[in-house]
């Protein structure tokens, strides 16, 4: 089994979105059913999965800009279980932000109902569990959201739409790998690499139209390069963000990330692969789907283009070419470049260094020093409804001690104040996960204007469940539905919050 040589990421969860729904606004409903079952994935045996409604990839949640979402989720498994929207704006609502520290997880043969709505987005995002090592076992799909008819997107109406879920993979089951972490070790490299999606492994294309992939890094562990045979890649949007449309061989997509882009059909009339390798490291897994031109009669035919190489240089200067396209509208009619982000003068500075310690002979995972443990009452009930002795403000440290790991970015080295001179003020992008690079520092800016309880954690999902996380409150002294909505009426309480009222 390779060394892997590791990223970094902080998943930035969102601050924004989910307002009081208008009479305008339409609403989707959908019932997930949570089951386990059992299914031959990569071998070499059958193994438990965690389906919804029958299928290990749960349903795609087609949405329109302001769609309100209301989710009926019905535990059917041995074990309490809770989904997350990753990337969803939960605007002055994060009671449906679907981690334990703002929600109790659904109990066993029970349900909760999900109500948020895709407020002032567009794009394409994901849902996955959050309780446990649940991801690592499936229980994830796709969630796009479409710009409304009066809104122009700046592009044309592609001539179909594919979404492709992508991640690593490992024999055993969640259970095999939550013993694991509980014993004080880490994941140990995955045993593959799987695409997912609800078209199959083969997606079918007239020769001169263009086709819109909405593709995602649902795996937990490792980053994957993503290309098509003899095609070029257009990107479009990143994670809600439309960009300036570089044409590209391949592209980088980091765990929790999605990125849209347009393919031409372009080339002689045949078969072409599409390849997904892994990157930054040493043993490469890589599989593989196919595009077929509908009138082909010529299979794929070896060989599949390889990817770049385990170069971090390559990646960075990739991700750097990622800009905002500030002509282009949003979810909303004015162009995004209408925000002069660079124009705010940040009020505070909060440096963030991951370590990984080894706590009472056990591998922790951490954030200035300070490895996360989840409390048996939701930080969010705790802070509603005034329940001491649930967390202390102020419990992690603005800055890094100075011992542990360096500040893992966008800039080389240790992050210093000097670093400022080289930010991006005009034309970066909005999203809700960035990598951060080995011995490198990312630098975020986020408004605090979305009061709530909001969880900054890893993506790399042994090192969230191994205390790479801290929540966030964001607080308001004069309780307002401006400023945030009450706790829903079907809320579940557990732990401390048992036996308190709720409207």
């Amino acid at each position: 089994m390779g060394r892997a040589v590791l990223l970094s990421f902080l998943a930035i969860l969102a601050f924004w979105s989910v307002s009081v729904a208008r009479a305008e606004d339409a609403y989707k409903y959908y019932t997930f059913t949570v089951t386990y079952g059992t299914m031959w994935v990569l071998g070499p045996e059958d193994q438990q999965v965690i389906l919804i409604n029958g299928q290990l990839l749960g349903p795609t949640i087609e949405a329109v800009t302001n769609d309100n979402i209301i989710v009926n989720v019905v535990n059917k498994l041995d074990e309490p279980f809770l989904l997350t929207w990753n990337g969803i704006k939960q605007r002055k609502n994060s009671w449906q932000d679907g981690v334990l520290g703002t929600n109790c997880p659904i109990p066993p043969n029970s349900n909760y109902t999900y109500k948020f709505q895709t407020k002032d987005q567009i794009g394409s995002y994901t849902y996955f569990p959050s309780t446990r090592m649940h991801r690592a076992a499936g229980g994830f799909g796709a969630l796009n959201i479409y710009a409304r008819s009066v809104i122009p997107v700046p592009y044309p109406k592609p001539a179909g739409d594919f979404t492709l879920l992508i991640g690593d993979w490992y024999h055993g089951g969640h259970q095999r790998l939550q013993k694991i972490l509980d014993s004080g070790k880490p994941l140990p490299f995955p045993d593959g690499f799987l695409l997912h999606s609800h078209d199959g492994p083969t997606f079918t294309g007239d020769q001169g139209k263009t086709y819109m992939l909405r593709i995602s890094n649902i795996g937990l562990f490792t980053s994957f390069n993503f290309r098509i045979q003899g095609h070029k890649l257009k990107v479009v949007e990143v994670e809600g963000s439309h960009v300036l449309q570089n044409m590209y061989d391949s592209l980088d997509v980091h765990v929790g990330q999605s990125v849209t882009v347009l393919v031409t059909l372009d080339q002689p009339v045949r078969d072409y692969y599409i390849v997904a390798s892994t990157r930054f490291t040493d043993l490469v897994y890589a599989n593989t789907a196919v595009v077929h031109y509908s009138n082909s009669e010529i299979p794929v035919s070896a060989p599949a283009p390889d990817g770049p190489t385990t170069e971090v240089d390559w990646s960075i200067n990739q991700a750097r070419s990622f800009r905002w396209n500030l002509t282009a509208n949003a979810a909303r009619p004015n162009p995004q470049g209408s925000f002069h982000y660079g124009k705010i003068k940040p009020s505070r500075t909060i440096v963030l260094a991951n370590s990984a310690p080894i706590i009472k002979k056990k591998q922790r995972y951490a954030v200035n020093g300070v490895s996360y443990i989840n409390s048996d009452t939701p930080l969010k009930l705790a802070d509603y409804f005034n329940i001491s002795g649930v967390f202390s403000l102020n419990s992690i440290p603005s800055a890094p001690s100075g011992s542990g790991a360096k500040l893992a970015t966008f800039g080389s080295g240790q992050w210093t104040e000097a670093s400022r001179k080289t930010y991006n003020l005009v034309d970066a992008l909005t999203r809700h996960t960035t990598q951060v690079y080995p011995k490198s520092w990312t630098a975020i800016l986020v408004s605090l204007d979305n009061q709530g309880m909001w969880n900054i954690r890893s993506a790399i999902w042994g090192r969230q469940y191994l205390g790479q996380q801290f929540y966030l409150r964001v607080y308001n002294p004069t309780p307002s539905l401006a400023n945030e909505y009450n706790i829903p009426s079907n809320a579940l309480v557990c732990g401390k919050a048992v036996g308190h009222r709720h409207p």
